[in-house]
């Protein structure tokens, strides 16, 4: 006997904490919904298959991780920015046993979120309320696997989850071999990517950089995403995962990512503290 399909959300705009959220059905699948924060698409839930994504930074996210800790090994993950907690929802279905927290600094998205698509935090998926940089601060010395950064005010990643410092916290969160993922929009000549580039370098033991192909090119604005790890990355892996899916991806590694950073400053809270003292006096 098939069980009862639960109520579907309810489409349309509502406010929150940071701005607005809306939910918006997708018209050709009753199970799909798009989350849009502020006009800029966040997230898009299938309520009926967790281990959809239709973003490619999130296709390109679960094939790191999916190289670095191949499945179904189970996972300790902490993910900076909620949203529809879609990758959460299908590393839970597809890692049984996995243990994630999700850090949201927008408490009225939670409660948006959770209430639309049931969403409930339990002991293996908790959902905190917590800016991201706070949750880093109190996680335990090495113990996640994974830490995924997708914070985003507007179309820029908060300029304190870029620094130095921060990254260092990653570091430490982190157990041996585990991996830091960062996603972030940059477009032609890529300041953004370079800068998190080199701060990475300065932090990690090896870093990479995943961007598709056209837009290392200089040919349009796009997800890029970081990647670093305290452990030597398996490259090979790496590059035939992201290489090879429905969103194919470059991997810049090595002497290439050195020389893609090269000339960019490294990002540091005193820097931060400097600009914005600097533009409160001018």
């Amino acid at each position: 006997m098939a069980r009862p399909r639960r109520p579907a959300p309810t489409e349309g705009e509502a406010l929150i904490s940071t701005g607005t959220v809306r939910l918006q059905r997708d018209r050709d699948d009753p199970d799909g919904w798009l989350v849009l924060v502020n006009g800029v698409p966040s997230s898009y839930v299938d309520l009926a298959d967790p281990t959809r994504l239709d973003f490619e930074y999130q296709q390109w996210t679960a094939a790191v991780l999916d190289a670095v800790h191949p499945e179904p090994a189970p996972l300790r993950a902490a993910h900076l920015g909620g949203a529809g907690c879609v990758l959460p929802r299908c590393w839970e279905a597809t890692r049984p046993g996995s243990v994630q927290v999700v850090f949201e600094v927008d408490e009225r998205l939670v409660e948006v979120v959770r209430s639309a698509f049931a969403l409930r935090s339990h002991p293996r998926l908790r959902i905190r309320v917590k800016e991201g940089r706070e949750g880093v601060a109190g996680l335990p010395g090495g113990s996640q696997d994974a830490v995924v950064r997708d914070a985003f005010s507007g179309d820029a990643v908060p300029a304190h989850l870029c620094t130095r410092e921060f990254l260092t916290d990653v570091a430490r969160a982190l157990a041996p071999g585990g991996v830091y993922v960062a996603n972030l929009a940059d477009r032609p000549p890529m300041p953004r990517s370079r800068a998190e580039l080199a701060t990475a370098l300065d932090v990690f033991a090896d870093v990479a950089l995943v961007a598709e192909p056209a837009q290392l090119r200089g040919r349009r604005y796009g997800n890029v995403l970081l990647v670093g790890s305290s452990a030597p990355l398996p490259v090979p892996a790496l590059v035939r995962r992201l290489s090879g899916g429905a969103a194919p991806a470059r991997v810049l590694h090595g002497e290439e990512a050195r020389n893609f950073a090269a000339g960019a400053s490294v990002i540091t809270d005193e820097a931060l503290a400097a600009a914005r003292a600097s533009a409160s006096s001018s």
